[in-house]
């Protein structure tokens, strides 16, 4: 025995495939030498499949420690926190089959047993750890919360429903309630009989309301599979007590050699500037740890069909997926949103079920991930679509890496990593989304969206459907108001619409194809009145000076996407010229296109200084490379110097 337990404390050996009868049957130093290697064998085995730990409490995974820590810091002060909940809620729609209340209970008690992630505290140690507690599987009752409330249908209860679902005393992550089901039953008799007591008929709300620590939009379909089967069957659900469970990948993904993603991630946030934020057209700038409003603005837009279509054609013939397309269409919008930011690091969602075991478990895997681009600005849209699906390949060997160890990492923290302020998503629908079927009985899913409740200043999630032949692509938009007012969150909403229409619209295929060819640059998020208006200052000048055939000249320029120069920008023109040695420069190419060089940039400042009497540094050059860019740059200056010399000639 002795011997035994040493071979197993040397070598390493935790299972069971090391058998003490095998070294009383093979007494020899070669034998058990076999044995040793072929128990080292088993336990490589193991490492490569996951098996049950056969826990009841262990350290919280990453994901369960992102979620709790940041509900806990950011989150604290809200009386309903519901930042983290996943509302889902379904209205009956068949007339003539019912749902029985009871029978429905009985299947979700069966669902939370199967489930040990539905039953689990969360709560920190005495050493401020972390830790899951799965409770006891007899014990339903007690962190499974089952609410029956009769109505009358009017419009002031449904007023209530938000209230309903936001209770604070539902969801107890510290006692184990993760999960609560409010029935809302329409009495349409005002005294509901003893025969229909038990049963939900048209018209009728099933409410559920989740924790997100335990659980993620790719646990839906299977937790609507089990509950579907439990109660159809009304009977138990089968369960392994070897089969892995939540707790039991939490303490094997510590256990991963991160060392590779380590570098990785690493390496995608070299050089990047904590203080570069993105220039986006902010009300309001804000710490990532303030606190935040529970109510952010939204705004869903729906595609038509030929966009969709086109949308998906273009991802289908240039191999990607439409989140890698989605994905290029922001990145472009916010190049020209922020004025032609080239460096642009956003966060992303990603499933995160890295390995075959993990694919059928109820539970919360989704990171949070750095998607950083350094987009040229010559490259076309086809260009960047092929940058993106590299980057998005690459990030897909990594994903398992903790946003925790990434900013650790990179010396940030939640505070400071300015890509924690803006979100992209696509959100893959799964067919329960789209209607619930039990024992004969449709169910159609109520938005939810009154619910949602931002974690970002800005976020664009895109929706894509891919069963039906219409409506299969949407995007919402939520930002907080903390950042930016109502005004300003639709003319950004207005502009992506814009903007995305302007690349899927199918009617002039020519048209279409040269968007995807020409620089992105080039692109246009301009709203219709700005289009306008910059038309309108031109004819304005034009025809102060009564030139009618100037007027139809800049008509025309402006149909050609050319517009006449300004006094300053045809000085600045001459300046160019001078200094980067072209004798007429495009006034929209940069001067790198040009061939400048450093020392030309400082010559062109020089020149400036002197000529225009406006003091510019290289960086504003480098940051506005073309004389019309720089010409919108240097104006609001010469505006407000002009002022102050007409107010001190007339203090004068």
């Amino acid at each position: 025995m002795q011997l035994y337990h040493q071979y197993k404390t040397t070598f390493h050996l935790e299972t069971k495939s090391l058998s003490i009868s095998n070294l009383f049957q093979f007494t020899t130093i070669i034998d058990h030498a076999k044995f040793i290697q072929q128990a080292i064998n088993t336990e490589q085995h193991f490492e490569d499949c996951w098996s049950s730990l056969h826990l009841t409490q262990a350290r919280a995974s990453f994901a369960q420690e992102r979620i709790f820590l940041d509900e806990q810091v950011r989150f604290s002060f809200k009386e309903s926190n519901t930042t983290y909940l996943v509302p889902i809620i379904y209205r009956l729609s068949s007339i003539s089959k019912t749902v029985s209340i009871v029978r429905l209970h009985r299947a979700l008690q069966e669902v939370v047993k199967k489930h040990s992630i539905l039953r689990t505290a969360l709560y920190l140690d005495t050493n401020g750890a972390l830790v899951q507690h799965c409770l006891d599987i007899n014990d339903t009752h007690e962190y499974l919360g089952f609410t029956v409330i009769n109505h009358y249908g009017n419009d002031e209860f449904q007023k209530q429903i938000p209230i309903i679902m936001n209770e604070p005393k539902l969801i107890d992550l510290a006692k184990g309630r993760v999960i609560h089901c409010h029935i809302l039953r329409y009495d349409r008799n005002a005294q509901l009989s003893s025969q229909n007591d038990d049963l939900l008929c048209v018209g009728d709300l099933i409410l559920l309301n989740l924790h997100h620590a335990s659980f993620d939009a790719w646990s839906v379909s299977i937790f609507f599979h089990d509950l579907t089967l439990a109660y159809e069957s009304d009977s138990s659900l089968s369960t392994d007590d070897n089969v892995l469970r939540y707790i039991d990948y939490s303490v094997h993904e510590r256990q991963m050699d991160m060392t590779q993603s380590r570098e990785f991630w690493h390496s995608q946030l070299k050089e990047y500037d904590i203080k570069h934020l993105l220039s986006l057209p902010v009300d309001r700038y804000r710490l990532h740890t303030e606190r935040r409003s529970a109510a952010p603005f939204i705004d869903e837009l729906n595609f038509n069909n030929d966009t969709s279509t086109s949308f998906l054609n273009y991802a289908s013939s240039h191999s990607i997926t439409p989140y890698q397309l989605a994905l290029t269409t922001f990145y472009v919008f916010l190049f020209k949103l922020t004025n032609c930011q080239s460096d642009l690091c956003i966060s992303s969602f990603y499933a995160n079920r890295h390995r075959t075991e993990l694919q059928n478990m109820i539970g919360m895997f989704v990171a949070t991930l750095p998607y950083r681009i350094q987009l040229d600005p010559r490259w076309s849209f086809d260009e960047l679509a092929e940058h993106v699906r590299e980057k998005c390949s690459s990030i897909f060997e990594h994903s398992h890496y903790p946003l925790q160890q990434i900013l650790a990492d990179s010396n940030l923290n939640h505070s400071n990593a300015p890509f924690l302020k803006t979100l992209f998503h696509l959100h893959t629908v799964v067919p329960e989304e789209v209607l619930w079927t039990v024992d004969g009985a449709s169910l159609e899913p109520v938005s939810s969206s009154v619910f949602l409740d931002a974690q970002f200043d800005l976020e664009l999630v895109f929706g894509y459907n891919p069963t039906p032949d219409e409506n299969r692509l949407s995007c919402g938009f939520l930002c907080l108001p903390d950042a930016f007012d109502e005004t300003t969150f639709n003319a950004i909403t207005r502009r992506f619409r814009l903007f995305y229409s302007q690349l899927f619209t199918t009617n002039l295929s020519k048209d279409l194809t040269d968007k995807f060819h020409i620089s992105i640059k080039n692109l246009s998020v301009l709203l219709p009145e700005e289009a306008d208006e910059i038309q309108g200052i031109v004819f304005c000048r034009l025809l102060n000076i009564g030139s009618e055939a100037q007027a139809f000249h800049a008509q025309t320029s402006i149909a050609l996407g050319l517009l006449p120069l300004t006094p300053l920008e045809e000085h600045l023109r001459c300046i160019f010229g001078e200094a980067f040695g072209n004798e007429s420069p495009n006034i929209n190419m940069s001067f790198e296109q040009m061939g400048g060089t450093s020392i030309n940039v400082l010559w062109a400042c020089s020149l400036i200084r002197r000529q225009i009497e406006i003091k510019i540094e290289p960086t504003l050059l480098f940051a506005n490379p073309s004389v019309r860019q720089l010409a919108c740059a240097i104006k609001p200056w010469l505006n407000i110097r002009n002022e102050l010399s007409i107010t001190s000639k007339t203090l004068d």
